[in-house]
């Protein structure tokens, strides 16, 4: 499990990241002082849109065999937002948890946003606008639809805080439920604007009040083990991948993953009323607008089984064909989609004559597609005065050469890829070495980048025509 070069000294200082996502969970062990990464462990997730934590917990214990967490000084968990996990009144699992993606609340969602006063009213209480992923909308779906289960329930945590609360409860360290702001931020009861829980509005979910986490300063611990390894706070992955990347004003980040995010850091909190972009906190004690999509890097797989190719070859199909696909313009709502928020979309392929049908512009389509769909968030941040100096391209699908290529001219920005870590555990170290120096600020970690893209001259036009036909099919189709 040691990377090269991952010796470690007497003297260095080791703490470890755990990044629980939908798919896996991912332990990283980073040299506290520098961020090197030492050593890398990871256990799989079943699959699927609900699950029992219990096999996060084995997951953990799978990736943590084999003596990768000896000598670390602190540990920290960065994991998937949203989650909602219940709890009885002697914390054993009331039902599996419902995961960010499972989007069997989308009339919840909607009844509570007309039940508040509409889109308005919900960015005033808590800078976002319920969508079936936030765990407030997932409440109202259990009071409504499984009443017994719901009548159980004494208290509700996100899927970091009850890994990290298993941890300290193995370790003989547990005291209470903890989380911190920036996960708090994306349940729907908890504002960042006024860094404190709505609980009105967690009753009107659930119907009353149950018992929610204390959230934590971005440097406070959430215990300590009986063998003295600290746990910090821990966070969002989004929140985790922040501080792994150490952004600076200016950086947005597009995340191509299972899902798509944009995120920045921003000083203040960010009013947007369309409900594009949740007005998240980040781990730093600042603020992390973000915008989500529900389809990303498997659009190009499925674009790759649709034309019987590899992704490899699907890059070369795309780079071969020009800008604007020939016509063909690609709705990448695969999977429903979230922002727009379309729980029951399809996908939409659009433009299509005999004489643009070829392999070529449909993976140029595809990837153009997936980009227009995170271009919109870029774009609903310049709205609002947020500044895009550069765009950070992480995720699975940042590895794609048809991607690179293509981005900076969509996003009108420069583009440029970080070297490949997993950046959610890689921030989530940073955090508990923050939290075991006991310092104001987190410890300065370098960035390596793989490469960099610059906006290419000439093509100014047919990439804004691309977006601009995007669009127009987004509100041809959807009405949006």
């Amino acid at each position: 499990m040691e990377q090269p070069g991952g010796h470690v000294t007497d003297s260095q200082t080791l703490v470890a990241g755990v990044d629980s996502s939908t798919q896996s969970t991912k332990i990283v062990v980073c040299d506290a002082e520098t961020g090197r990464v030492v050593r890398t462990a990871r256990a799989p997730h079943p699959d699927g849109t609900e699950v029992h934590p219990d096999r996060w917990w084995e997951a953990y214990l799978q990736a943590s065999d084999g003596g990768i967490l000896d000598g670390v000084a602190a540990v920290a968990v960065g994991g998937q937002q949203h989650g909602m996990v219940t709890l009885d009144e002697d914390d054993t699992v009331v039902r599996d948890a419902l995961l960010w993606n499972d989007t069997r609340s989308a009339g919840a969602a909607h009844d509570l946003t007309e039940e508040l006063g509409g889109v308005s009213a919900w960015v005033d209480a808590v800078g976002l606008v319920p969508v079936a992923s936030f765990t407030v909308t997932k409440l109202r779906w259990l009071a409504e639809n499984e009443p017994e289960h719901a009548a159980r329930v004494a208290r509700v945590v996100l899927p970091h805080d009850w890994l990290t609360g298993r941890i300290l409860q193995q370790g003989n360290g547990f005291e209470r439920w903890t989380t911190d702001r920036g996960d708090a931020s994306g349940t729907g009861y908890w504002s960042a604007a006024d860094g404190d829980y709505r609980l009105d509005l967690l009753e009107r979910a659930f119907g009353r009040v149950v018992g929610v986490p204390d959230v934590l300063a971005p440097a406070e611990a959430a215990g300590a083990t009986s063998d003295g390894v600290l746990v910090a706070a821990g966070t969002g992955d989004n929140m985790g991948a922040a501080l792994g990347l150490t952004l600076h004003p200016g950086d947005v980040v597009v995340s191509l993953g299972t899902s798509g995010t944009v995120f920045t850091p921003h000083r203040s909190a960010i009013r947007d009323e369309t409900g594009a972009i949740a007005g998240f906190a980040d781990a730093t004690g600042h603020h992390l607008p973000l915008m989500c999509t529900l389809n990303a890097a498997r659009v190009l797989t499925a674009a790759a089984s649709m034309l019987g190719v590899d992704l490899a070859e699907l890059d070369r199909l795309a780079l071969q064909a020009s800008p604007g696909a020939g016509g063909l313009s690609l709705l990448p709502y695969l999977d429903g989609e979230r922002t727009p928020d379309l729980p029951d979309a399809t996908g939409t392929l659009s433009g299509l004559t005999r004489s643009n049908a070829t392999p070529e512009n449909l993976a140029r389509a595809a990837v153009e597609g997936m980009l227009c769909n995170l271009v919109a968030g870029v774009d609903a941040l310049r709205d609002r005065d947020v500044e895009v100096r550069r765009v950070l391209l992480i995720g699975g699908a940042a590895a794609s050469g048809a991607v690179r290529a293509i981005a900076p001219g969509l996003f009108r920005a420069p583009v440029v890829v970080p070297a490949p870590a997993e950046y959610v555990g890689v921030g989530a170290a940073r955090q508990a070495a923050w939290a075991l120096s006991r310092e104001a600020e987190p410890p300065t970690w370098t960035l390596e980048i793989d490469s960099e893209y610059a906006v290419e001259p000439g093509h100014e036009q047919a990439h804004a025509d691309v977006v601009a036909r995007y669009q127009a099919l987004v509100s041809r189709t959807h009405g949006l």
